[in-house]
């Protein structure tokens, strides 16, 4: 029976391939080459000076600022070529500088107003707070939410919301917190445009200006306590859990 052109083909490729030993190890995969650095400040120079067109020329003037310097001392000291190699890396260092706290700013005016944007400015703080990605509170009607943080100046949550809307939610969270934690000060942000509210990029700065009230250990035993805790059911009033057993009667009536 004559075989046909798909079968000799398919056997003639087979043939050419190349055969693997039994010891011989796997082809590796290619690797996802991440980004250079270079091309990642590049990134962050065009979305930063999409939101704020200003950055070039700050950027400028504080390189030519620091070369400026760094060359007047240099002729002072009778030698400006020094003085020229050790203003451009430091001038460049000051462009870089200008451009992370601009980039900075422009990415949370992206964000600003939108739900979880209180969230993403928890993310900025610095060592010590320990921090949680979801909310522990929230209205999935209106989307007002609050979140926590826990550090040394004790625990501290941020609203998102009208100031009139969101207050129940704030006000069933230090309830919560009061119960479990009646020692640990307990700090409220509100974050917005509006008076008395803190906008989201400075939220971290205002903080970090808290008094510390904590020690790093009772930092991690607050937290532990809280997770241990956040996700029980209340108990009726009037039970003691540690009194109370089960109907036996019910049990054998089953």
């Amino acid at each position: 029976m004559a075989k046909s052109p798909d079968s000799s083909n398919s056997t003639t490729s087979a043939a050419d391939a190349p055969k693997r030993g039994l010891f011989s190890r796997k082809p590796k995969e290619a690797k996802a080459k991440k980004p250079s650095q270079l091309k990642q400040i590049g990134e962050v120079f065009k979305m930063t000076r999409r939101n704020d067109p200003t950055v070039v020329w700050l950027m400028l003037l504080a390189f030519l600022g620091v070369v400026a310097v760094s060359l007047v001392v240099g002729l002072l000291l009778n030698n400006w070529v020094t003085g020229l190699i050790i203003g451009i890396p430091l001038g460049l260092l000051a462009a870089v500088f200008i451009l992370s706290r601009r980039a900075e700013r422009a990415a949370f005016a992206q964000i600003e107003n939108q739900p979880g944007a209180s969230g993403a400015a928890l993310g900025t703080l610095r060592r010590g707070w320990i921090t949680e990605d979801q909310p522990v509170a929230v209205n999935p009607r209106t989307q007002d939410a609050v979140f926590r943080a826990i550090g040394r100046p004790g625990v501290v949550l941020v609203s998102e919301g009208p100031s009139h809307r969101v207050k129940p939610l704030v006000d069933a969270e230090r309830k919560k917190l009061a119960r479990i934690l009646p020692n640990v000060t307990v700090h409220v942000i509100e974050s917005g445009r509006g008076e008395g509210q803190v906008p989201i990029s400075q939220i971290a700065k205002t903080m970090n200006k808290y008094k510390n009230e904590l020690t790093k250990v009772e930092v991690s035993a607050v937290s532990k306590r809280i997770s241990s805790l956040g996700n029980r059911l209340s108990i009726p009033k009037g039970i003691d859990p540690y009194k109370a057993r089960p109907d036996r009667k019910a049990a054998r009536g089953r």
